[in-house]
């Protein structure tokens, strides 16, 4: 694998970390950054494989890869297709589009595949954080070799006002078939949220430092931000959530944390889903919005002292392959 830019100064994570190019079966190349994986003894119980969310990049989990360390676990994470340094799809580089939500699965297919050839610690675990959750919980379908999981405000709906839903999918729907989904959904620009939205009553976390350090990540590097999504990218957003909620919940065990102050994705779709899933327990983080991930120390510490014990309680599960 070829080795690919590494933004250590503003990822605050653990010494060492690595990013290396990797091409998808569709010859698109994108990015996966890894943490701990060469430490002696520190990850002694395996690997998260993290899936971020929309917009997101490799070295916003810095903090969160210094977390899973000193628990005891290597992170590998991901620039999904359109995001980060990954390949983009279309001309206009700060809008988040994707073709088809199903080439996600390439993204997947290809960092597993780069987790084998490192050798990383197993036993394998998931982190799935909003658009990741939608992302991680097809691939736990179609065998993502994991042995528990851990989903963040998972993406298995969208927030939308119910009188907003018919004229997006209808927007939506229309910009995928008259060529014209490349544009943005209404509502949405160029921009980073995280770079212009205030502080105050902001929708991702209540503690200013986390927050700033969204915001100092963007100023240093702004080619690794994303604004709004595309019509296109919506369209298949849109289609994917209600598609997985047609199906049942997978049986690996498997763990929720969602805010209580939710406002970005459908709180009762996880609700809903976690109610039926077995072995799967849902965590409700009191105040917490939508990167639960990115609250305060004592939430972070609780969030992740209670996703490491969940992961050592199934270590020896058993996982499957993808495509399985």
């Amino acid at each position: 694998m070829e080795s690919a830019p590494f933004f250590e100064d503003i990822a605050d994570g653990p010494k060492g970390g690595t990013a290396w190019w990797l091409t998808t079966d569709d010859g698109l190349r994108i990015r996966i950054g890894a943490w701990g994986h060469e430490a002696e003894d520190g990850a002694k119980h395996g690997t998260v494989l993290l899936f971020p969310g929309r917009t997101e990049y490799i070295e916003k989990y810095g903090r969160a890869a210094r977390d899973l360390l000193s628990r005891g676990y290597a992170t590998l994470a991901i620039d999904w297709r359109g995001q980060g340094l990954a390949d983009r799809m279309i001309d206009d580089p700060v809008t988040g589009h994707v073709h088809r939500f199903s080439d996600y699965q390439k993204d997947v297919k290809a960092m597993v595949a780069a987790a084998e050839s490192l050798g990383l610690p197993r036993p394998f675990f998931l982190l799935a954080h909003s658009m990741g959750g939608c992302i991680g919980l097809r691939a736990l379908h179609e065998g993502l070799p994991v042995t528990a999981a851990a989903f963040s405000a998972p993406m298995w709906g969208i927030a939308m006002a119910p009188t907003t839903r018919p004229a997006a999918w209808a927007l939506a729907w229309g910009g995928k078939m008259f060529g014209f989904g490349h544009l943005n959904a209404p509502g949405t620009g160029g921009d980073s949220y995280v770079m212009i939205a205030p502080f105050e009553d902001n929708l991702l976390t209540t503690d200013p430092d986390m927050f700033a350090y969204m915001q100092d990540q963007g100023h240093a590097h702004p080619e690794l931000l994303l604004g709004g999504p595309s019509l296109r990218w919506l369209h298949e957003a849109l289609s994917e959530c209600r598609a997985l909620g047609r199906l049942r919940s997978p049986h690996h065990p498997t763990i929720t944390f969602l805010g209580s102050n939710e406002r970005i994705v459908e709180p009762d779709r996880v609700t809903a889903r976690m109610a039926r899933w077995p072995n799967g327990e849902l965590e409700m983080i009191e105040g917490g919005e939508h990167e639960v991930l990115m609250e305060g120390p004592a939430t972070r510490a609780r969030i992740f002292d209670r996703m490491c014990r969940f992961f050592a309680d199934h270590a020896n599960g058993t996982p499957h392959a993808i495509g399985a």
